[in-house]
């Protein structure tokens, strides 16, 4: 027998619940009803990070620990209280997005199996303009978390001195993220600009601990994700719960907190009476709002002084002034106009095999434990930031590949390429 539906009387509007005591996260014993009722606890907080911006909804139907699926376009079926504002992306074609303005909205898409809120840095009323710049920082595996806090207080320094004031949150994942109030003066070309230009000064000013490299073969540290602010991508936003085991928030901070703060401490359980208790830390954020001449004047200097714009993900078009779109491992020697494999394939320079493609995380890392368990002279060669997994966009939703780079392993000793152990096509059925 189906579980009745819970109405709930929000912001002068009926939402009806369904399905309340569905367990969305099985080891933490969290329903959806309680998820709503995390979000209507923090709600000035939460609505801070979402009111009056399109969102993409990334919805959880299955639970936290199954795959989720990207909606972009608002379900046509929605209540008359549910705004929406049409987007447009990168590849020509457009959607009615979902805006939320109230906690009525915000019930509404936590309903829909939204667990964490991925809003663009945009406001509805002037899609084109960004009031946001956005610092993800993003840990490569092996790299411990005081890391990632170090990293973050470089960021902070690197944002004031242009001008700009930042505040950080956890991610409630892996990383951390800086955001910065920007005056929506500046298009998405011009904002990922200066966010190159952050993460290129974060890296000179700790080059040990932190890298703007986009290719991850290339990568150390912790990596400062610049191609957040292009167009189309989104981040969760402040007081997003996160699809792991512990139930994390994503939870703002002051800069005192940053350097002894442990991400394990925000969770589902304790954030809402840390809200109660010290409020929203980015209450005063809209009133912050900064220019970024002294940024675009930094990536203007940079590019005199030799450096190509950054590589753009790869669904996006080519660039004007953007270097070869293709990973270090693909590229041709300096000079060498032969440098080919017998197939007309570029020959690598780093010694990468692909093991996996697979529809979901755990298909691909059980592709993984198969190989290893093949390999288990290889394995134990090999560095955390060796095994490259990526999360990659299909249609609606993530696929995955795994990848490992061999470069600490003998060159003699090195398995070679063999059929993958999971050989998914995320774009079988669509196309032509």
């Amino acid at each position: 027998m189906a579980e009745r539906k819970m109405v709930l009387e929000l912001a002068g509007h009926e939402v009806a619940v369904s399905n309340p005591g569905k367990v969305y996260f099985p080891r933490a014993g969290v329903t959806k009803l309680d998820m709503v009722r995390y979000y209507l606890a923090v709600a000035p907080g939460a609505l801070g990070g979402v009111r009056g911006r399109p969102m993409a909804l990334k919805r959880f139907v299955n639970g936290a620990e199954a795959e989720p699926f990207f909606q972009k376009r608002a379900p046509e079926k929605r209540p008359d209280f549910i705004e929406t504002v049409e987007l447009s992306f990168p590849s020509g074609r457009t959607a009615d997005e979902v805006v939320v303005t109230d906690e009525a909205a915000l019930a509404w898409v936590i309903n829909l199996g939204c667990i964490d809120l991925n809003p663009h840095p945009v406001r509805s009323a002037d899609l084109d303009h960004p009031d946001e710049l956005r610092v993800d920082l993003d840990p490569v595996p092996g790299v411990e978390w005081p890391q990632i806090r170090d990293v973050a207080m470089v960021a902070a320094d690197v944002l004031a001195d242009f001008g700009l004031t930042g505040w950080p949150k956890t991610s409630g994942s892996r990383g951390m993220h800086i955001y910065a109030r920007i005056e929506p003066n500046w298009g998405f070309g011009e904002v990922r600009r200066a966010a190159v230009a952050v993460a290129r000064e974060i890296e000179r000013r700790a080059p040990e601990i932190a890298t703007s490299k986009w290719w991850k073969e290339e990568r150390h540290g912790v990596f400062v994700d610049y191609n957040q602010n292009a167009k189309d991508r989104t981040v969760a936003s402040a007081y997003s719960l996160r699809p792991v085991p512990d139930v994390r928030v994503s939870t703002p901070l002051t800069w005192d907190e940053v350097p002894s703060c442990d991400p394990a401490e925000f969770t589902i359980g304790t954030v809402p009476e840390r809200f109660a208790k010290i409020g929203d830390p980015w209450a005063a954020m809209d009133e912050a709002a900064g220019s970024l001449d002294g940024l675009l004047e930094l990536a203007a200097s940079d590019e005199a002084a030799g450096l190509q714009d950054a590589p753009w993900p790869p669904h996006y078009e080519k660039q004007t002034g953007e270097g070869p779109r293709v990973q270090p491992s693909k590229r041709r020697s300096s000079g060498s106009a032969g440098a080919k494999s017998p197939t007309g394939r570029r020959q690598s320079t780093m010694p990468l095999i692909e093991i996996a493609r697979a529809e979901t995380k755990d298909e691909a890392m059980a592709g993984l434990e198969r190989w290893k368990a093949r390999h288990p002279e290889v394995w134990p060669r090999l560095e955390p930031a060796d095994v490259l997994v990526d999360a990659m966009r299909g249609r609606s939703s993530l696929w995955y590949r795994i990848r490992l780079n061999l470069r600490h392993v003998p060159e003699a000793e090195r398995p070679p390429q063999e059929p993958l152990e999971v050989d998914y096509d995320p774009w079988a059925g669509f196309r032509p």
